[in-house]
């Protein structure tokens, strides 16, 4: 139940199961690898936003906690994402409005969850 993935850019990408169900618990779980990308995804345009509106943004953190159905197909109920943005002197409205245009036009990751999921932001800022 281990498989290795080559991604259309050409990159390996390793996903393992659970022990209980035959795996051997030395990578993410194929479900674990979805909300990984819909962190970077999203954390991608936030920061890409702000550069380009040219504000010192140092880093950005995305923590993903995630509720999924009961039952099969176990789709992702609620997501929240909590992002932690490290900068200088970054205007807090700035960021919001950044996680909001990702959330709303750009992260096409966040929009396929969104069909199944609720999914919830919340903003910290560090000073860098």
């Amino acid at each position: 139940m281990s498989f290795v993935a080559r991604t259309g850019s050409g990159h390996l990408v390793a996903m393992d199961g659970a022990p209980t169900g035959g795996g051997n618990n030395l990578a993410p779980r194929p479900m674990e690898m979805v909300l990984l990308g819909a962190g970077g995804c999203s954390a991608y345009d936030v920061v890409l936003i702000l550069k380009r509106g040219r504000h010192d943004v140092r880093g950005c953190e995305v923590e993903l906690k995630a509720d999924r159905a009961p039952e099969d197909p176990k789709v992702f109920t609620r997501i929240e994402m909590k992002f932690t943005v490290r900068g200088r002197a970054l205007n807090r409205d700035a960021v919001l409005r950044a996680v909001q245009l990702s959330h709303d036009k750009y992260c096409s990751a966040t929009a396929m969850l969104a069909r199944t999921a609720q999914i919830a932001h919340s903003v910290e800022i560090v000073e860098a």
